[in-house]
């Protein structure tokens, strides 16, 4: 497994498409509060978000393939989804600590209604220090602000 993080250049159509493909694939056991036309709707905007983070890291497997990425902006984890086969090994642990370690995060937001990605994150020293009814965008998905405390 390697992490590399992604410039401009390197963020083709190719790889977006694959990255895009690998959030589906996450979100679909993860955020069970989405519907289906969530899901169609947020697509595009995850497309846009790939291409626009300004730190883009990706966990590659040994043939090559993504397992796994993160974006961090201004210190804030923007967005960090695992392959359904990666979850449980480690994966998003390695991206999370490169966020901090390497790019410096210190805060993220994660879905009130994603308990299991809360515990992740509280066991990896972040905790939570406020609370949104809506996520960024005004839909009513509630968010838990957390920061990294250890």
């Amino acid at each position: 497994m390697k992490i590399v993080l992604l410039a401009e250049e390197a963020r083709t159509e190719a790889m977006i498409g694959a990255l895009v493909q690998l959030w589906e694939a996450s979100v679909r056991p993860t955020h069970l509060f989405l519907s289906e036309s969530d899901i169609v709707e947020l697509r595009p905007q995850v497309s846009q978000a790939l291409r626009g983070v300004r730190a883009l890291a990706v966990a590659l497997g040994e043939g090559g393939a993504p397992e796994g990425f993160l974006g961090v902006e201004d210190g804030k984890v923007e967005m960090l989804f695992v392959s359904p086969a990666s979850f449980g090994q480690g994966v998003g642990g390695l991206l999370l600590d490169y966020a901090v370690e390497a790019l410096g995060a210190r805060g993220l937001d994660v879905n009130e209604q994603n308990p299991r990605a809360r515990d992740f994150y509280e066991h990896r020293g972040f905790a939570v220090v406020g609370r949104s009814d809506f996520d960024d965008q005004g839909r009513p998905f509630p968010l838990l602000r957390m920061e990294l405390k250890r």
